[in-house]
């Protein structure tokens, strides 16, 4: 990544709907090359262009994050919760937990029915511990991008 992509990286943090005729300009390209240098960006995995959602204010939803001791491989772990679309990222870790997983249930019932019948059933978890949501005060994705 050079310079330029890292322009193109910071406008789309603030608006990721940008049109290229407006981003061209604002890193120095144009448009064209500002679509070109994206779609490489994006074909390589280095930036996902996404619609970000709160489920806590889209109806019913329950949000919990779970924290996983786990005494194998935790990437093994964390390779079969992500099959599951509940699951809306992992993380692995050290400290007390060895992996997170964010997960979301329309209701309270389906997210004891997940961890029981799916989290607590895969090979070398020994701990769940749940940790419900009841608002997200901060969600951002603006990290820097030098």
């Amino acid at each position: 990544m050079d310079d330029i992509d890292r322009a193109i990286l910071r406008e789309l943090q603030v608006d990721g709907r940008i049109p290229y005729a407006e981003l061209g300009p604002k890193v120095g390209l144009s448009p064209s090359a500002a679509r070109h240098r994206l779609q490489r960006l994006i074909d390589t995995k280095t930036v996902q262009i996404v619609g970000v959602t709160d489920p806590m204010t889209m109806g019913q939803q329950t949000v919990a994050l779970l924290g996983l001791r786990v005494e194998s491989d935790s990437r093994a772990v964390a390779d079969e919760l992500s099959r599951h679309d509940e699951v809306v990222y992992t993380v692995l870790t050290s400290g007390r937990y060895d992996l997170f997983a964010e997960v979301v249930r329309s209701r309270p019932g389906d997210l004891l029915d997940f961890i029981n019948d799916v989290v607590r059933t895969i090979e070398g978890v020994t701990s769940v511990e749940t940790f419900p949501y009841f608002a997200i005060h901060t969600h951002r994705f603006l990290w820097e991008v030098d």
